[in-house]
């Protein structure tokens, strides 16, 4: 990668040049840096887990079998993330609608998630719902309790996707409200209906502001995710609790899980940068 300064052209001042070079220095020590840290922080881990006695040989044996989790985990985060798009963009615009209904219902959706416990949600869904469909059934609906029934991964999805959903409508609402005025009134001014406006005009613009956090949101729902295995699904932390109890090493496979999620946030992370920085140029090609 060139420097700064050996890239400015010409024109530029040698002040600036300089200046340049300086900017690119300390942004190469600040990298060094980093490295170091990183790596100091590695040393010390091993040697934390070295002094605590863990058996490496066990769980180096162990490790393609919960690796096969990851699959469980990404599938359910994918999906989860998917549907709270889709609730977070109905509820950030009921959350902004005139209609009282609308927006007593989003209100109201986004309180209640918000205000409950992740696991509390969890068991809901796929303890308390199978409950709904028996009470309909008494009532004379028949053939509804198999509906109300859900497998483990449905009902996995559908808690983390709802329960993110409503974080998220928030963070969809403050993005398009960051949008000036003044681009609506552009658009209704060209005859644009309120539909075309936000997809044409908002929309494009708000999704600078929200990606990120929602970037975020998912790679919490990862770490999330594990909360899945108390229904039986096969991921990342199911596959270690039970090798963990059948043969008495829980704090091993607890650890080994822990530092695949890590592996996996600091790729998401990553990714998230590369997002960002790309997004970034776009903003200063525009200003």
């Amino acid at each position: 990668m060139n420097d700064l300064a050996d890239t400015a052209p010409d024109t530029i001042p040698q002040e600036a040049k300089l200046v340049l070079d300086r900017i690119d220095q300390d942004s190469k020590r600040f990298k060094v840096n980093m490295v170091i840290a990183f790596a100091v922080l590695l040393i010390c881990m091993f040697a934390g887990l070295v002094f605590i006695g863990l058996d490496f040989k066990f769980m180096f044996n162990w490790l393609g079998f919960i690796m096969t989790g990851i699959g469980y985990t990404l599938l359910v985060s994918f999906l989860a993330i998917t549907l709270a798009c889709i609730l977070s963009i109905l509820g950030a615009l009921g959350r902004l609608s005139s209609n009282p209904i609308a927006n007593s219902l989003a209100t109201g959706y986004v309180s209640l998630v918000r205000g409950t416990p992740l696991l509390v949600q969890v068991y809901m869904w796929y303890l308390a719902l199978p409950q709904v469909g028996m009470a309909l059934e008494e009532m004379g609906i028949q053939g509804v309790q198999r509906l109300f029934t859900l497998p483990a991964i449905p009902a996995g999805v559908l808690a983390l996707g709802v329960c993110y959903g409503a974080y998220m409508t928030e963070t969809v609402r403050a993005g398009i409200q960051s949008i000036k005025i003044g681009q609506t009134e552009a658009a209704k001014s060209l005859g644009m209906t309120r539909r075309q406006t936000l997809q044409r005009v908002i929309f494009p613009q708000a999704l600078r502001v929200i990606i990120p956090p929602v970037s975020n949101e998912f790679i919490a729902m990862i770490k999330d995710s594990s909360l899945v295995s108390l229904m039986g699904v096969w991921e990342l932390s199911y596959r270690a609790i039970k090798i963990g109890r059948r043969y008495f090493q829980s704090l091993e496979m607890l650890i080994m899980v822990a530092l695949i999620y890590w592996v996996m946030c600091i790729i998401l992370q990553s990714v998230q940068e590369r997002i960002e920085n790309h997004m970034a140029r776009g903003d200063r090609r525009v200003s």
